[in-house]
């Protein structure tokens, strides 16, 4: 299975960004992940379901350790496994 997952932290920072976001997002990027994308207001990261959902867990404890007081992520399956189980609902 493949996975997307896209996160922010909270507070935000206009000015730097505050430990919480810097920390979250060494976390997906030394995940081994691919299709990495960061940004000021938010993050996308795709990889293998395992990679992706340890990466996840990682990233809410280090966002959280560092500060967060809100992560907001959503997980999305991707690629042709996933167009095969939607095609296969309702």
């Amino acid at each position: 299975m493949r996975l997307r997952v896209e996160f922010t932290t909270e507070p935000f920072d206009l000015d730097e960004p505050p430990a919480h976001a810097l920390a979250a997002r060494e976390v997906v990027e030394g995940a081994g992940l691919d299709r990495v994308d960061v940004g000021p207001f938010g993050n996308t990261a795709e990889g293998g379901g395992d990679e992706v959902l340890e990466a996840v867990g990682a990233l809410l404890r280090e966002a959280l350790d560092n500060g967060a007081t809100r992560v907001s992520l959503q997980v999305n399956v991707v690629g042709t496994e996933a167009a095969g189980a939607a095609e296969g609902q309702g």
